[in-house]
């Protein structure tokens, strides 16, 4: 990975948001499913708030400040670019992404869809002790 672009990655880490952070707290409870999430993954040029690799699924976090039509514009030509790539993206609110159950059921869902579609199982969990901890 490119050096300023892994430096980016871990400067928007480092300053995540409230609704990020409780979004990340919730999206890493999917690892005991089989599931890896990346936090501030890079996607072509982009990088996207989390990332599912295996299902090539990209989970963006939105603030007020997406409901600006200049940013809704540049989002709606990243967005396309990012699945020009073959990636999915689910969208989630700032104020929905507060609810660690929530997050966790709309990307579970959308984890079933793919999965529906043909896309690789999950792998098995790591065994208990190997890791890092949650």
């Amino acid at each position: 990975m490119n050096t300023s672009v892994t430096a980016r990655a871990r400067a928007l880490r480092q300053r995540s948001n409230g609704p990020e952070q409780t979004a990340w707290q919730a999206l890493r409870l999917l690892r005991n499913e089989g599931w890896t999430v990346r936090r501030q993954h890079p996607v072509g040029r982009f990088l996207v708030d989390f990332a599912i690799r295996k299902l090539r699924l990209a989970i963006e976090v939105d603030g007020g400040i997406h409901r600006l039509s200049e940013v809704q514009q540049r989002d709606a030509e990243r967005q396309k670019v990012i699945e020009g790539l073959g990636w999915r993206f689910l969208r989630i609110d700032a104020q929905t992404a507060l609810s660690k159950d929530h997050v966790l059921e709309l990307v579970r869902a959308e984890i079933e869809s793919l999965s529906r579609a043909g896309l690789p199982s999950p792998p098995a969990p790591l065994p208990e002790g190997r890791g890092e901890k949650c």
